[in-house]
């Protein structure tokens, strides 16, 4: 009978966090266990007791963690050659971690253990085997690591079985073979994972890959489907080198497209939360591109693509978006057509009649736009105010006089200043503001929300939380386009608004100006 259920086993407190620029505080390790435990994950592999002080700190703080579900791990090596294992430093330290699991690597490549470790064959084997059963004897559960392992299978397969042979006499509960070095094709991994299988059929195998050569999804699948019962990664695929294997598309492609079950499955509709959580804990931009949970993994930029989605949704979709916690998007550009946007203004919430005259119009004005620079994509506020101008004829309740920004180094008095002042008309009264801050745009944007406040007191909640600045076309250098992309939030809400020019400054004024003319419209009229 096969077995449908697979472990989940978390190393992106451990593993991931070797990634390049990759640094998690106790703090963040303990608040990310807790979120993988809530999703449903099996193993959450803290770290490596006594390799860091930071390490240490958080598995005394996470001895008052209460886990639901998953079980907490500690990671190191097998005792060193020509030592008792009750007398290894390290192994101590993995018992005095007090966690239930404890996950320790061996060598499996005779290169490694000839040449790195540079001991005997047979001592290795020893090493293995006692260090899993001095841990076992200490009331813990223990995963082998079989390090190299299909390196080591490849260059010597009668050795690289005997260390698993050893592992499994130490007691150990779970054989993971890992390809440490992530340089293994499908079919290799497929091929010796059954191998590995049919020889251990009393004891569960796992599998632990990187993705050195863009495989690591692909070959932990493998591996599941010749028979692994268990498999390792981190949330992101972040990870040392190139990265873990990712969990983030593993674990949807197990339960949606190979029906396994785990116990995470459940919460599947949480994933792409996850995915935001541990970005934020690691302080990196969210990749926009990852399978499953990125902002464009759903997202439609063609006409026809956009057009069929809108009648069958899986005709351009693999799975339902909502199954992973995203969601369909609809991408306006100068590629778009009559039903992208259609779509477009239904998901930002603005009606449109597909036989009014306007629209064709409209998307004519669109993609004039998107050839002067303008960008729409991650710019819902600034499109939402151009269909009500266009369409409904709704002007701005903010009306542009002239404004001026200077900037000064006074080397004197404090260095670089800049001074913005502003002139606009509010319905029939003028409003003439200055302000002065460091920057010229934090001055622009003082000046304007001075002058508006007044009349529209509801500004003041608006804050910039990014601002982004693209060049285009590089080649015509100073004189080229540039774009700018502000998004903007009032504690409750967030917004994108864009502006284009060959001057900086007037394209930031552009999308300033959009952005609280988007709140004036929110507030005063809920559209």
């Amino acid at each position: 009978m096969v077995n449908n259920s697979v472990k989940i086993y978390d190393t992106t407190l451990r593993d991931g966090s070797q990634g390049e620029g990759i640094s998690f505080t106790v703090a963040a390790k303990l608040r990310v266990a807790e979120k993988l435990d809530q999703f449903g994950v099996d193993y959450i592999e803290g770290g490596w007791p006594g390799s860091n002080p930071r390490d240490v700190s958080f598995f005394e703080e996470a001895k008052n963690l209460e886990l639901s579900h998953a079980k907490l791990v500690a990671f190191g090596s097998t005792r060193r050659a020509n030592l008792l294992a009750e007398e290894d430093p390290q192994l101590k330290l993995l018992v005095d971690a007090e966690t239930p699991v404890v996950t320790i690597f061996g060598k499996s490549w005779l290169l490694h253990v000839t040449e790195i470790i540079r001991t005997t064959a047979e001592e290795n084997l020893k090493m293995i085997e006692d260090s899993v059963r001095f841990l076992k004897e200490q009331g813990r559960e223990v995963i082998y690591d079989a390090e190299h392992f299909f390196d080591g299978y490849k260059d010597n397969p009668e050795y690289a079985l005997e260390t698993l042979k050893a592992a499994q006499r130490g007691g150990a509960i779970n054989l993971t073979l890992c390809d440490t070095n992530g340089g293994q094709l499908v079919q290799e991994v497929s091929d010796i994972v059954s191998t590995v299988r049919e020889k251990f059929q009393g004891t569960p195998i796992g599998v632990h890959c990187h993705n050195d050569s863009g495989l690591g999804v692909a070959v932990s699948l493998a591996g599941i489907d010749a028979g692994a019962l268990l498999v390792q990664g981190t949330i992101n695929g972040i990870g040392e080198r190139n990265g873990n294997a990712n969990l983030t598309s593993i674990i949807p492609n197990l339960a949606l497209k190979m029906d396994k079950t785990m116990s995470c499955g459940k919460n599947l509709e949480n994933l792409r939360a996850l995915s935001l959580f541990v970005d934020e804990m690691t302080n990196l931009s969210s990749n926009s591109k990852a399978p499953f949970v990125g902002l464009s993994a759903f997202a439609h930029k063609g006409g026809v693509h956009a057009d069929a989605a809108a009648k069958v949704k899986h005709s351009y979709e693999h799975i339902q978006p909502e199954l992973v916690g995203n969601k369909t998007r609809v991408l306006v550009s100068d590629m778009s057509g009559r039903s992208s946007i259609m779509m477009k203004a239904k998901e930002i919430g603005f009606e449109l009649d597909a036989r009014s005259p306007e629209l064709k119009d409209f998307l004519g004005e669109l993609k004039e736009l998107e050839f002067k620079g303008y960008e729409y994509e991650a710019a819902d506020a600034s499109l939402k105010l151009l269909l009500n101008r266009f369409m409904k004829g709704k002007k701005n309740a903010i009306e542009l006089v002239g404004y001026r920004v200077m900037v000064s180094d006074q080397v004197d008095s404090g260095g670089l200043r800049s001074e913005a002042s502003v002139h606009v008309k509010i319905g029939e009264n003028h409003h003439h503001t200055v302000a002065e801050a460091r920057g010229p745009v934090d001055a622009l944007n003082e000046a304007l929300t001075k002058a508006i406040v007044p009349v529209f007191p509801e500004v003041e909640a608006v804050r910039l939380t990014d601002f982004k600045v693209r060049i285009l076309e590089n080649k015509q250098g100073t004189d080229a386009i540039i774009r700018v992309l502000i998004e903007s939030t009032d504690g409750d809400s967030v917004w994108g608004t864009v502006g284009a020019s060959d001057n900086i400054i007037a394209a930031t004024w552009e999308a300033l100006l959009d952005s609280l003319e988007y709140k004036i419209q929110i507030s005063r009229n809920g559209d």
